[in-house]
């Protein structure tokens, strides 16, 4: 049988791909969004996820008018995966995008802890590590940057994220359940890649987000890995491709625009200074899109 995935926030620039990589995978996915997703498989519930009664009751519906055929009530969810937001500063007034994003999450999660779903997976971001959103030229405290590292941002989206983390682990301590937070780098679709040439000829444009990227089909294959990895509580991981997204070596990139940040190891030529070591080791990623494969150096 299916596994059935509910997915929040499916219309969004990660969604539309992430979506149909896990029908494609085998999964039933039931999108809530104020947008629906016009995609093959998929099933649309529009939802306001800062009304938690929507929430609630989005949890306990039937996906489509087929399920009221084999007359077994609402079968529940394995899992849901919670992309739903505003997706950064500079589109809604800051308080209005700290209240969505950490309003929107509570309910979600809490929905889900209460009727008993056991996998939840939440978007974090690249933002928590405070450099991205920052007034004016700020260093990060050290790299690669790692799960462990005090994450502080200063703006209302970063800080929404955070909070996110912080209400995703109070839910898995009290119920068990197994909740994994995203810090998703930069997501990139694939006609993006052809803006890569100007990335590479001016680093300093991605020099906020330290040169990070997720190919947004790699990106389906971190969620999938998530759903299928069972047991390890409250998690954090950077969801990221191996390498930085320039032609330049990673530490001449460092020395260049964070010269005063030091290195905690030694890492390769061009590895990713968002580190996705973690994902690689403890989910067994390994990436399907690097951007050499589309760019053409």
């Amino acid at each position: 049988m299916k596994k059935r995935i509910l997915f929040t926030g499916g219309a969004g620039k990660a969604g539309r791909h992430v979506v149909p990589w896990l029908i494609n995978a085998g999964y039933e996915v039931h999108n809530l969004d104020l947008t629906p997703l016009d995609s093959p498989g998929v099933t649309n519930l529009i939802v306001d996820i800062t009304d938690s009664g929507q929430v609630y009751n989005a949890l306990t519906m039937h996906r489509d008018f087929a399920d009221l055929d084999h007359g077994r009530g609402v079968e529940p969810y394995d899992a849901v995966v919670h992309f739903a937001a505003i997706p950064r500063i500079l589109i809604k007034p800051d308080n209005e995008t700290f209240r969505v994003n950490t309003m929107g999450t509570y309910n979600v999660v809490e929905a889900a802890v209460k009727l008993g779903v056991r996998k939840i997976i939440v978007a974090s971001s690249e933002t928590t590590y405070g450099v991205c959103f920052a007034e004016g030229h700020r260093d990060f405290h050290q790299f690669p940057l790692d799960e462990d590292y005090d994450v502080n941002p200063m703006d209302s989206y970063g800080l929404s994220k955070v909070l996110n983390e912080k209400t995703a682990r109070a839910f898995a301590e009290r119920s068990g359940a197994d909740i994994y937070a995203l810090r998703i780098g930069n997501v990139i679709e694939p006609h993006e890649y052809a803006d890569f040439p100007r990335y590479f000829a001016d680093p300093e444009i991605r020099k906020r987000i330290a040169w990070s990227y997720i190919d947004a089909r790699d990106l389906g294959q971190i969620v999938h890995l998530c759903i299928g990895k069972d047991g390890l509580g409250y998690q954090v991981f950077n969801a990221a491709n191996d390498t930085v997204s320039a032609n330049t070596p990673s530490r001449e990139l460092a020395a260049r625009y964070y010269p005063n940040v030091p290195f905690t190891r030694e890492i390769g030529e061009f590895e990713g200074l968002l580190s996705n070591r973690k994902i690689r080791e403890v989910l067994g990623f390994k990436e399907e899109h690097d951007w050499r494969n589309y760019v053409t150096v």
